[in-house]
């Protein structure tokens, strides 16, 4: 018989398969007997005769195997045992001095860095900050400064710095100080920040212009006077006993009331100046808006009153031509409104300072012995490389480019003049570059120059620039940081003397700087006339002032390590400022980065190229 199977295929079934259900009974038995008999497992067992006392397992059941009891806990205390003893090592050696992958010490002008800006909190007037540790023999000085004067459009005078060896307050100088400590935070702020420097030199950049927000009505937009000066240096004539620079007494002792003296009208200088200062310091705090905005404010109110009357504010006869004389005002109008431009956009301030009368004004294309000297006086410089930074990152075009490139030239021509293989400048046989003409305190200027080669270096480095000409001959920028190495390496101690001009840094710098805190110990109390024992004093200074860039050595590479003769050992802020911008700019590896390209046209908006006016009909 066949059946079907499902699957397609022939189903046979024949009869030796068909078997009773008697036969296959009695094949299972017969099966089942010849079938050893299987032990039964513990659990089986416990089914049938019930709980039992258990034994003790030999195995761990892990899930998905059984493990040895004995080899489970081996393995599991020799795990615990590495693990104690691990933490244990590395406690020890967390613990224990490391002498290898040390991190490398810093560079020379990284030092010197933190040194420089030391002598910023010497010089601090007012109540000073509670974490002014790091000159500790200085205290609070001059808290009663411009208070009690009646009508006037200031409440008090209290802050800012001292200008250097004495107690008086000179805002034109400190107002460039404070211009040139923005102006390295603003290009190098990652340098400063990789020195952990950077929230030190923003502390000290607004103590400056704190005061300065007081020297003027700056919640106003038209004011009509400005403070220039607190504390008397009169040389002659007036009461020798309330003068600054004839007293020689700690800032701390003076208890008298002190002059403030005032500018009206012609403060063109003066005005434009700390413009400068305030718009510089509103990108440095750009990230603090309300503040950042009351700096914009307070620069356009004075920039305003310096365009209003022009004049100097050093005028015949009075003080501040005798100590800081401003030889022109042209040049600070140009920096102030270049500084205006980049802190607010508005396009008013760059149409200004690319006038081709902005330009002759301030001698932009001149010959003078002293073209190209950068100081607290001639902005030109400063001004000029300022505006060529737009020229190479922006590229305004027309109708801005014919002065911007004539800013430009003129700015490598003022390079070419500071190296060596051209003779505009003397050197002295050390090798240091003779801006002044030989003139006593040279180092403020070429702390300045070698700033201005090494911040131009970079600017053609991030413009993708090998270098420039002069003549006929092609200069890379690296022989633009040789000159600026080369300078500050003989302020550091690289000269004739092998000695530094920066008071704490090496181990030769001089002991007797001309500076009445530094000279008189923290507890003596000395009068006007008690104190010019320790003046005339032939022993070192009993407190040291970290920082200080002493006036510099002759034209001879000769030095006088005398108190009492400040064109060698009196610091200045203008100085120390010139001198932090370079050490800044040369300081760290290349790979920490060159210049901040983009914070300094954080307030610029796109510039959108005017259209050229037609060309003049031609004519047969």
């Amino acid at each position: 018989m066949y059946g079907r199977d499902p699957w397609g295929g022939p189903l046979e079934i024949n009869g030796a398969d068909s078997l009773t259900d008697d036969d296959r009974s009695r094949n299972l038995q017969d099966l089942d007997r010849a079938t050893p008999s299987r032990p039964l497992d513990e659990t089986q067992q416990s089914w049938l005769l019930g709980p039992k006392v258990l034994k003790k397992k030999k195995y761990v059941d892990l899930g998905c195997i059984l493990v040895s009891r004995k080899i489970f806990l081996w393995t599991l205390g020799t795990i615990v045992v590495t693990a104690l003893l691990s933490g244990f090592i590395t406690l020890i050696v967390k613990k224990l001095p490391h002498h290898n992958h040390k991190e490398p010490p810093p560079d020379n002008y990284t030092t010197a860095l933190r040194i420089a800006l030391k002598f910023f909190n010497a010089q601090q007037s007012g109540k000073l900050p509670k974490n002014n540790n790091s000159v500790k023999w200085r205290g609070d000085s001059c808290l009663q400064d411009g208070k009690g004067d009646p009508g006037q459009y200031y409440k008090d005078l209290v802050g800012g710095y001292y200008d250097a060896g004495d107690s008086i307050k000179f805002n034109f100088p400190m107002s460039y100080a404070m211009t040139m400590l923005s102006w390295s935070v603003i290009e190098y702020s990652a340098k400063y920040e990789a020195a952990g420097e950077l929230d030190h030199v923003k502390e000290l950049i607004k103590w400056g212009t704190d005061y300065f927000l007081k020297s003027f009505n700056s919640s106003a937009d038209n004011i009509y006077a400005m403070v220039e000066q607190v504390g008397s240096g009169v040389t002659g004539g007036g009461n020798v006993l309330h003068n600054d620079h004839y007293c020689w007494m700690r800032p701390e002792d003076i208890h008298f009331k002190r002059t403030v003296f005032q500018c009206y009208s012609g403060c063109s200088d003066l005005a434009a100046e700390m413009a400068a200062a305030l718009a510089s310091a509103s990108i440095v705090f750009k990230d603090n808006r309300l503040y950042s905005a009351k700096l914009v404010h307070g620069a356009k109110t004075l920039y305003k009153f310096a365009i209003t009357n022009e004049n100097r504010y050093s005028k015949p006869g009075e003080e501040s031509s005798k100590f800081y004389n401003s030889s022109m005002y042209e040049d600070e109008l140009l920096w102030g409104g270049a500084w205006l431009y980049y802190a607010t956009g508005n396009v008013t301030y760059l149409e200004e300072v690319t006038s081709h009368y902005m330009a002759k004004k301030t001698g932009a294309f001149g010959n003078s012995p002293y073209y190209g000297v950068f100081s607290w006086d001639n902005k030109l410089p400063g001004a000029q490389l300022l505006l060529t930074r737009m020229r190479l990152f922006l590229s305004p075009g027309y109708p801005y480019e014919e002065l911007l490139s004539a800013f430009h030239n003129q700015t490598g021509r003022v390079m070419c003049s500071y190296l060596p293989y051209y003779k505009k400048f003397n050197r002295t046989n050390g090798g240091l570059i003779q801006l002044n003409h030989g003139a006593p305190q040279p180092l403020q200027y070429v702390a300045n120059a070698a700033f201005l080669a090494a911040l131009f270096s970079d600017y053609l480095d991030a413009a993708d620039t090998p270098g420039w000409y002069c003549g006929p001959n092609f200069y890379t920028t690296e022989s633009l940081r040789d000159f600026s190495r080369s300078q500050i390496d003989y302020i550091l101690g690289k000269n004739p003397r092998k000695m530094s001009y920066v008071v704490g840094y090496g181990q030769r710098y001089p002991k007797q700087v001309h500076h009445r805190g530094a000279s008189i110990p923290k507890n003596k109390r000395e009068t006007c006339t008690g104190g010019l024992k320790w003046k005339k004093s032939k022993k070192g200074n009993p407190n040291t002032i970290d920082g200080a860039m002493v006036a510099g050595p002759d034209k001879h590479d000769g030095f006088h390590d005398v108190r009492a003769n400040y064109n060698y050992t009196e610091p200045t802020l203008a100085g120390n400022a010139g001198l932090v911008a370079a050490l800044v700019a040369l300081s760290g590896e290349k790979a920490v980065g060159g210049i901040d390209k983009n914070t300094m046209f954080s307030a610029v908006p796109p510039l959108l190229m005017a259209t050229p006016p037609p060309p003049a009909p031609w004519t047969p």
